[in-house]
């Protein structure tokens, strides 16, 4: 328990100064060393006690899980970013309560006000709450920081702090990427009308896949994340090669649409003697939908009470670490600072109002869960 004459309380100007450093700490995803180091100091110059949980190389986890406690959430952030848009342009800039930057809202803003909620209720004298804190790595990627500590951790809940506008995330949309190739015969440009060109096979399919999707399940997001052809100079390329994402709302018949999809391709080679692609599902991730119940939902909903803040649960659009939380059985709640289309885009910004508001929402909640 917290001694009532040291009651913890968010610090503006520190959370302020941890989240510009993150900012300006450049962290794409296989390369978190540098602000994973600067955290682990940041933690223990706090005096709190961190755990490595190593990956490869340079990389790692790192963790806060109070000893000898029964912890039954988990605060997660990751703290990689998709690749700068500018390598000379991805530090911290400043515009009213706007704080710009990479990874502002995905998700540095997040994590800032996770470590400073933790920190302050540390500091308050409170060293065994039933919460820890994990700050993985390889969210844009493939996951591989919550894959590694859902392999050797499990938590039966997890709060991850996605841009999600401070609206609580109880839904997630699944996820499927498909890789999607065709193939010819390569030849001189001047005798390409004599086989059938790769890249014009691959623009056929495309139309015929997003016609579909678009005309038979009007509710999938779709995109066509890449399209490229084996360099081939003056001459018909052998190979293209086409990449999809498609978001899927949690109750959609996952199975039953990569088997529509699957037919389209089978259907144009027996259209079609010539034509030679074929179709991979490199990632099936199912949505989910949580029930508001249990000890977990009630104390967010209380402290969306105390805040005077509406419980309006939402469900998350993209594709997210929840979905492996999901999968290795932890029951996973989105809830952060940030609008989801301000991740990625190049004047990514956050509202330093609302990851001050996060990160009281954040403490707040670990202090319900210790009085209850």
């Amino acid at each position: 328990m917290t001694d009532p004459s040291t009651s913890p309380a968010i610090r503006p100007r520190r959370l302020g100064q941890l989240l510009r450093r993150l900012l300006d700490i450049y962290s794409p995803s296989g390369k978190e060393g540098e602000i994973l180091d600067y955290l682990r100091s940041y933690l223990r110059r706090h005096g709190l006690p961190t755990i490595e949980q190593p990956l490869d190389g340079h990389r790692y986890n790192l963790l806060v899980l109070p000893p000898d406690t029964d912890i039954r959430l988990l605060l997660v952030g990751h703290v990689d970013t998709v690749a700068a848009h500018e390598l000379d342009d991805f530090g911290h800039e400043e515009q009213g309560d706007r704080i710009l930057g990479l990874g502002a809202a995905d998700m540095k803003g997040g994590c800032a006000a996770m470590v400073e909620a933790f920190i302050s209720l540390w500091e308050s004298g409170c060293h065994t709450p039933p919460v820890g804190l994990a700050l993985v790595v390889g969210e844009e990627e493939d996951g591989d920081g919550t894959r590694r500590l859902v392999r050797d951790y499990h938590f039966p809940w997890a709060l991850i702090g996605e841009p999600t506008n401070l609206q609580p995330c109880l839904s997630h949309y699944g996820y499927v990427e498909i890789e999607l190739t065709t193939r010819g015969q390569r030849m001189h440009a001047s005798l390409a009308n004599l086989a059938p060109n790769p890249i014009e096979s691959m623009l056929h399919l495309l139309l015929k896949i997003s016609q579909f999707l678009r005309c038979e399940h009007p509710e999938i997001v779709y995109n066509i994340r890449e399209c490229a052809s084996s360099p081939s100079g003056f001459a018909v390329p052998e190979r293209c090669s086409a990449w999809l994402d498609l978001h899927l709302p949690p109750q959609a018949p996952l199975g039953e649409i990569t088997l529509e999809i699957e037919e389209i391709v089978s259907c144009e080679r027996h259209l079609k003697p010539d034509f030679d692609g074929s179709i991979r599902f490199t990632t099936i991730h199912a949505g989910y939908e949580l029930p508001e119940k249990g000890a977990i939902i009630e104390s967010l909903k209380a402290v969306f009470a105390q805040h005077s803040m509406k419980w309006m649960p939402q469900p998350f659009r993209s594709h997210s670490d929840a979905n492996l939380f999901w999968a290795a059985g932890v029951k996973p709640v989105l809830l952060g600072c940030g609008a989801l289309e301000q991740a990625h885009a190049p004047e990514e910004s956050v509202s330093f109002e609302q990851v001050l508001v996060a990160a009281r929402l954040y403490l707040n909640t670990m202090l319900h869960l210790i009085k209850h």
